[in-house]
């Protein structure tokens, strides 16, 4: 959300937007952005930062945009100070952008988790009460914010971009390869933060393929890697000379260690979807993308060709799929051409700042 937020940030300045960002203080240095001012708020949203907000926005007539993850706003997710807030400045030119909506309501789950499917539920109304334009990161929230809304307001769905810029350095790239692995060979990657749910799907995808394709080497690419490559190789010992983890890198490094990968491997638990952004910085490097298909895929996939899709309870397939596509260049190469017309088309940042700013 922060990467998204400053990238959106940074692209309004630049398109001629006088551009203030209000968040919580993360204790490191602000970045410093041409046209962007950064405002840090006491707490997480709490009361006293609400009250700084009001007095600044006071003296701020203009649109204001809200990035909603019930989350991002403390208090546990339910955070009904902040949206009571801003249900109280509806008169004021707001528009929402929903990464998500709210947690989910379901009989499987505990009454703790249910409670707080509830609660989300009633901000995201209030929220959506609140705003004169409303945005969605994938159109499968509309029918969902209608439903708790009872909103008639348009509903448009802005995808997001990927928020890693791509940098074309080939002897960067070739490095990368010939320092992991020396012997030629494809290599599969995975860009994430490695979370539970995508972790256990990798857990059941990632092996097969390496099994079918004995060749092939993978690449763990970002936040937690380095954490889920020694729980994968406890479980997979044979396996620890052909994964590599890179942790944390930089903007240039990461999509230099991407541009090496041959194959992206990006399962999602709910399917791929135009707000999974780790999706968007595979198909804006022009890599092959296999990924998978659940209750969240709009039908563009499908139709569009431009991925590998299987159904997400069918690991097995996923393997298949990604593994025939490790060992057919000419596939791999038009279905990473067509991921990235396909991300040129629909998802980069222009289009996103184009609805933005429109009046």
């Amino acid at each position: 959300m922060s990467d998204y937020t400053r990238l959106i940030a940074i692209e309004l300045a630049r398109a001629g937007d006088v551009v203030n960002v209000w968040a919580p203080a993360c204790g490191v240095a602000d970045p410093i952005d041409d046209g962007v001012a950064v405002h840090r708020l006491p707490g997480h949203f709490g009361p006293r930062a609400i009250a700084l907000l009001d007095r600044q926005l006071n003296g701020n007539p203009g649109r204001i945009l809200v990035q909603y993850v019930p989350h991002a706003f403390g208090f546990k997710a339910m955070n009904f100070p902040f949206v009571s807030w801003l249900y109280a400045r509806r008169r004021a030119n707001i528009t929402v952008m929903f990464h998500e909506v709210a947690y989910p309501v379901a009989a499987s789950q505990s009454l703790k988790h249910n409670l707080l499917g509830v609660a989300t539920q009633k901000m995201a109304a209030i929220v959506a009460r609140a705003a004169g334009r409303i945005f969605v990161s994938t159109s499968s929230w509309e029918s969902q914010l209608r439903a708790i809304s009872r909103t008639a307001k348009p509903i448009v769905s802005v995808p997001v971009p990927s928020n890693l810029p791509v940098v074309v350095d080939c002897p960067a790239m070739n490095a990368i390869r010939r320092r992991h692995w020396p012997v030629e060979g494809p290599i599969v990657g995975h860009f994430g933060t490695y979370g539970d749910s995508i972790a256990e799907l990798l857990d059941r995808i990632l092996p097969a393929i390496l099994v079918d394709v004995p060749h092939a080497s993978a690449f763990l690419i970002g936040r937690n890697s380095e954490v889920y490559r020694e729980k994968l190789i406890s479980r997979n010992p044979q396996l620890g000379r052909r994964v590599a983890a890179t942790g944390i890198l930089g903007e240039r490094d990461a999509s230099s260690h991407i541009s090496a990968c041959d194959l992206m491997l990006q399962p999602y638990p709910d399917g791929i979807s135009t707000r999974r952004t780790s999706a968007m910085v595979g198909l804006a490097h022009g890599r092959a993308v296999a990924t998978t298909s659940g209750h969240l895929t709009e039908s563009l996939w499908a139709e569009s060709g431009a991925v590998a899709i299987s159904p997400v309870n069918e690991p097995l397939e996923n393997a298949r799929l990604a593994s025939g596509l490790l060992l057919d260049v000419k596939h791999r190469k038009q279905l990473g051409s067509a991921g990235r017309a396909l991300y040129q088309s629909k998802f980069q940042i222009s289009n996103t700042v184009a609805a933005l700013r429109a009046a």
